[in-house]
């Protein structure tokens, strides 16, 4: 994680839209202390899923956080770090802060929706040992057992590793206060205290597409080098100014007389 990173979320996050953050090199570790950052100055993590060239990538998805107490610390923060978008005068990290979001993105990218993938998984290899053995000629229902039992034994491994790691992810982020939530399709998710339910669908299909970039230097495009102006203080609503009278004070205290009557 670079500076050149850090500035360009924030000039990002100074849309209001939804931004997407890519690790090339599929890092929990970098993803979660640029969500970290993000808390700091008005945004909340929202997903995280794999992607790019053989699910290589990770694409983590951050959003606005209207809540007050969210809209407080990034006002707070922007007045005591106004050089932020430097990349460098940040507010320091809290290592259990960054626990618990390497927590949430660990059981979002292996959580439940992953061992249905795997059980689907398991499936497509029966039936293709069952096609082997079927179809194919002397010592084919051998070399069908066989593959069978390599794939079983590797999904098995795998199946109960993630889930002895799930299991203590989420005793970490119930002991903060997380509530887990389940969505539409079954998946199980952890959000903070206070926290809406996520809504129906995809929460990276959102109706405007999320402004992205990829958080590996040598992915991002050419303008991510340029120099960042000073980013200003998010927009947020200040207090009623009440407007001037339409008429000059009165230098007497007293209010003003009404004309008199014909």
């Amino acid at each position: 994680m670079s500076k050149r990173q850090i500035r360009k979320m924030l000039r990002l996050m100074a849309t209001g839209e939804p931004v997407q953050v890519t690790s090339a090199m599929a890092s929990v570790k970098k993803l979660a202390r640029l969500a970290f950052i993000a808390q700091q100055f008005g945004y909340e993590y929202a997903d995280v899923r794999q992607g790019g060239a053989n699910n290589s990538s990770l694409m983590m998805l951050i959003v606005p956080d209207p809540s007050p107490h969210a809209r407080a610390r990034a006002a707070q923060n922007w007045a005591q770090y106004p050089n932020a978008g430097d990349g460098v005068s940040l507010p320091p990290f809290v290592p259990d802060a960054l626990e618990l979001l390497k927590a949430r993105i660990n059981f979002d990218l292996t959580g439940k929706g992953t061992e249905k993938r795997m059980l689907v998984g398991a499936v497509g290899v029966t039936v293709g040992s069952a096609v082997v053995a079927v179809q194919g000629g002397s010592g084919a229902l051998l070399w069908g057992a066989m593959i069978w039992v390599f794939f079983m034994g590797v999904f098995a491994f795998v199946f109960f590793f993630n889930r002895r790691r799930n299991a203590k992810f989420a005793a970490r982020l119930q002991a903060a206060g997380f509530t887990p939530v389940a969505d539409e399709s079954g998946r199980v998710r952890y959000l903070p205290p206070g926290a809406q339910p996520p809504g129906h669908g995809n929460p990276f299909a959102q109706p405007h597409p999320p402004q992205s970039y990829a958080a590996q230097p040598y992915a991002a495009s050419p303008q991510m080098y340029a120099p960042a102006p000073q980013p200003h203080a998010p927009a947020y609503p200040q207090p009623y100014a009440p407007q001037q009278p339409p008429y000059p004070p009165n230098p007497y205290g007293q209010p003003p007389t009404q004309p008199p009557t014909h």
